[in-house]
């Protein structure tokens, strides 16, 4: 129930001068119901091409109440009430929701379900290519248990691969696509045990170099991991975390420039200068390292020195779509997930909203006939925005009432548990009194956390392209792989291919369905 206080103070905010004057009129909503079934109804014509190539935008952390603000504040960046607005990702015509458990967690990380959504196998939390018989952090129960990713397959098929992402190339989520390790934070060999370097196991920068050789496009951050342990980085002198960290006194660049034939144009750059100089009909292998860690925050980044998640994507397009067999590409708009870790739903939602300008970007460059595209997220967060807004209200804004418990105003915005949990002289903190629409505000949780948790419920998966309605329904997350080498005729799945899967030849599977449908006069 909702106190008369309330119902009042709802009241007031919710005028009918918030609503658009077209909306007051059924007959808009009328047409614009009318249009979206006429689309629907053209989805009865299935894309059933090949898949010549695929790309994946990964959002870590972006759960469906992330998407939802992040349309809105796309919305109110254009100066509209947002809640009309339309994500790229929200054109996509077919939607699914996976389940995002690890093997050995409800509430999952970002390995093991990076492990899932690469490589088609769930696994344990905290572990990256390999299955669930390896544990996390035990070096010995990594042998015979690795699994291979899509980004392998396509590689194996002969199509060019790229990894894009805002985080360490060598973070959870990338690393599932080249790696195998039985711990995501042995970034290089300096995070590892003694045990595990006895043992043989390799850190995971050292694997990105060693264990497929010809990637051709790496964007993000992880500088220091590349470098032997206290070499002074080229951009931050006089920092020492951002010195190199490896033990074993190994140049990873170099290592990287020496596997590349010698006929091919390898380029390795560290910022955004260097980056758009490019001739990239001269780049055959680019490796871009733009940060020491993890590149900076939308909201913080350097124009000069840190491409956006947009640019790096175009560049990447661009060298991987050379290749006429296709390519597939690893898109990660990785820095939502450290967003709400931090209580910064500010940084987290102009992080999904910069990796959703992505996607359009991608979409311009790439066709539906040939292009498979899936956007989803590897699990959620404890995120969420209510309070009985008015429309238009700033996503980042205060409910339209004080709590009728503590008198106090709330922000819309309100975490679970995480850091903004605080108490001002034994009562909740009053957010009149501090600058809540600051880029760096911690919105308040219920439970104090130095960092807030991820979430457990289904995140969605959006898809576009051939074959794209297969995605569809309430999947296992380790369905996704299967589904796109499925539509690409790559990996193990491949009976259903012609021995010419050049993009838009229909496989023996749809020419056999069109012979069957032929009269029989027709055939003799």
């Amino acid at each position: 129930m909702i106190s008369s206080f309330l119902v009042l103070a709802i009241g007031a905010c919710l005028s009918n001068s918030l609503v658009p004057e077209k909306e007051k009129d059924p007959n808009y909503w009328r047409g614009q119901a009318q249009q979206t079934l006429k689309k629907a109804l053209e989805l009865q014509n299935l894309n059933t091409n090949v898949a010549k190539n695929i790309i994946m935008f990964l959002g870590d952390g972006m759960g469906v109440s992330t998407v939802t603000a992040a349309r809105i504040l796309k919305g109110q960046l254009h100066h509209k009430p947002g809640e009309e607005t339309r994500l790229e990702m929200d054109k996509f015509p077919f939607v699914a929701l996976s389940k995002t458990y690890n093997t050995n967690a409800q509430v999952p990380d970002s390995a093991g379900t990076a492990t899932a959504y690469l490589c088609g196998v769930k696994a344990n939390e905290g572990t990256v290519g390999v299955s669930a018989a390896t544990e996390r952090s035990q070096c010995n129960t990594t042998q015979g248990n690795e699994v291979t990713s899509i980004l392998h397959w396509a590689k194996d098929a002969g199509k060019s691969v790229g990894i894009v992402t805002t985080t360490r190339v060598n973070h959870a989520t990338p690393s599932a696509a080249y790696a195998h390790s039985a711990d995501r934070d042995w970034y290089s060999d300096n995070e590892m045990p003694p045990e595990a370097l006895s043992q043989g196991c390799k850190d995971i920068a050292y694997q990105l170099m060693h264990n497929i050789k010809d990637i051709e496009v790496i964007m993000g951050g992880g500088r220091k991991y590349m470098f032997p342990k206290n070499r002074t980085d080229i951009e931050y002198e006089m920092d020492d975390k951002a010195r190199g960290t490896r033990l074993d006194g190994l140049n990873l660049i170099d290592i990287w420039k020496s596997f590349k034939p010698r006929h091919k144009h390898s380029h390795y750059v560290w910022n955004r200068t260097e980056l758009l100089a490019l001739d990239l009909h001269a780049v055959d292998y680019l490796l871009g390292l733009f940060e020491p860690g993890d590149m900076q925050y939308e909201l913080n980044r350097d124009n000069v020195t840190d491409p956006s998640l947009s640019e790096m994507v175009e560049v990447a397009i661009k060298i991987l779509k050379k290749n006429p067999k296709g390519f597939f590409l690893l898109v990660e708009g990785g820095r939502i997930d450290h967003g709400h870790h931090e209580g910064k739903a500010k940084q987290a939602l102009h992080e999904a909203v910069e990796m959703d300008q992505a996607i359009g970007q991608a979409g311009i460059m790439t066709s539906l006939e040939d292009t498979l595209t899936v956007v989803t997220a590897d699990h959620s967060h404890v995120f969420t925005f209510g309070g009985y807004t008015p429309r238009g209200n700033s996503i980042f804004g205060l409910a339209p009432m004080l709590s009728d418990t503590d008198k106090k105003p709330f922000t819309a915005i309100l975490y679970g548990n995480g850091p903004g949990y605080k108490v001002v002289g034994g009562e909740r903190e009053n957010v009149s009194m501090v600058d809540y629409a600051h880029n760096n505000y911690q919105a308040q949780s219920a439970v104090p956390l130095r960092h807030e948790t991820h979430g457990g419920e289904d995140v969605a998966v959006f898809a576009k392209g051939p074959l794209a309605h297969l995605l569809h329904g309430v999947h296992e997350q380790n369905y996704i792989p299967h589904v796109m080498a499925y539509a690409a005729c790559i990996g193990a799945n491949r009976d259903h291919c012609a021995l010419d899967n050049s993009a838009g030849s229909p496989s023996p599977g749809i020419l056999l369905l069109l012979l069957a449908l032929l009269p029989v006069s027709i055939l003799f």
